[in-house]
């Protein structure tokens, strides 16, 4: 039987979770000449993130978890608040090779997992055989039931808003280097039995820069069930005017599971970001929310203010950290695309 089928789901990101999942970085091809600030980058933003909630982090071996360890407690980071799981991985892209979790209150084990294919984005980035297997190693680390749809797909490709609804484009999951085999009703049947859903949402083209085939996480974002927020270029020479306005097109059109019209609320992009003549996919949309907090990639731009406002109005509830992703975006993602939720059962 599948998770729709058995009543479990996968909850909006502001819902209750009890953990921050994150591989530690690593891969220094993925920051090429520039590796050497990241693994600090990640350790403010477990210590951002430890002071709302625990913080659970793939390591790939003895050596690395005592490195990590030794980083996160000089950093100031309460032992109490993360924990080291030896998961090895190839990469660090949480958000796409992690657990997508699944809930249902009801059931005997409140929390399953569900293990999608993973292929690191059409085959671009081989080998990726550890980072395909890290759902089932973490469900076995946690006696926790796991779920084989038997396709790919990566967590950033999609948006739920909680209520049955979720949000995908078509240049990422009908692109034929995923799911070759499938046509687009096939696919939302998958969605919509393995993530628990009723409705899926479609958007066009992703952001220049973004090697994942466009990703709904660099886009647009649920960010209530009945809000979603999404991305604009207000240069109109820049190549991701036209895309961006598109997509807006598109969510003016869209209604939830009860057929109202979404509110959509625009945020600013933060204009062009290169790395060594390289187009980034710098995004204020990938942002992570979690208990209390909502922390935003900042890119030293005036536009990082002004995209941290708007949330915090939408969020006053929490509170809004802008993070200096600079660094971190030369390996073609930031905040959201780095972490999952482990939703409280």
């Amino acid at each position: 039987m599948t998770p729709k089928e058995l009543g479990y789901r996968f909850p909006a990101e502001w819902e209750q979770q009890s953990a921050t999942w994150l591989s530690w970085a690593h891969k220094e091809a993925s920051w090429p000449d520039k590796f050497e600030p990241i693994p600090d980058v990640y350790t403010g933003i477990v210590k951002t993130i430890a002071r709302f909630q625990h913080v659970n982090i793939n390591v790939a071996d003895e050596a690395m978890l005592t490195e990590v360890t030794v980083r996160l407690t000089n950093a100031g980071v309460d032992a109490s608040r993360f924990s080291l799981y030896i998961i090895p991985t190839n990469d660090a892209w949480c958000r796409d090779h992690g657990p997508a979790f699944v809930v249902n209150p009801a059931a005997e084990n409140p929390l399953a997992i569900v293990d999608w294919g993973y292929n690191a984005w059409g085959g671009k980035y081989p080998p990726f055989d550890l980072d395909d297997i890290v759902p089932t190693r973490i469900a076995e680390k946690r006696g926790l039931p796991v779920f084989y749809p038997g396709i790919v797909m990566e967590g950033g490709a999609i948006d739920v808003n909680g209520k049955g609804c979720l949000l995908t484009t078509k240049a990422c999951l009908l692109n034929e280097n995923r799911n070759p085999l499938l046509d687009q009703e096939q696919i939302e049947q998958y969605l919509c039995d393995y993530y628990g859903q009723e409705k899926i949402l479609w958007l066009e083209d992703g952001i220049a820069g973004d090697d994942t085939d466009g990703h709904v996480d660099d886009l647009a974002r649920f960010i209530s069930p009945t809000t979603i927020v999404t991305v604009m270029e207000e240069d109109p020479a820049d190549e991701n005017y036209a895309v961006l306005w598109e997509n807006r097109k598109i969510l003016s059109t869209l209604t939830d599971q009860d057929n109202r019209p979404f509110r959509i609320v625009e945020l600013p992009m933060p204009g062009v970001v290169e790395y060594d003549g390289q187009r980034l996919p710098a995004s204020y949309a990938n942002f992570l929310i979690g208990n209390g907090f909502v922390i935003v990639p900042t890119f030293h731009h005036a536009n990082d203010a002004k995209a941290i406002d708007i949330l915090q109005n939408e969020f006053p509830d929490r509170e809004v950290i802008g993070i200096d992703c600079v660094d971190l975006v030369w390996g073609l993602g930031t905040l959201h695309c780095i972490s999952q939720q482990e939703p409280a059962a």
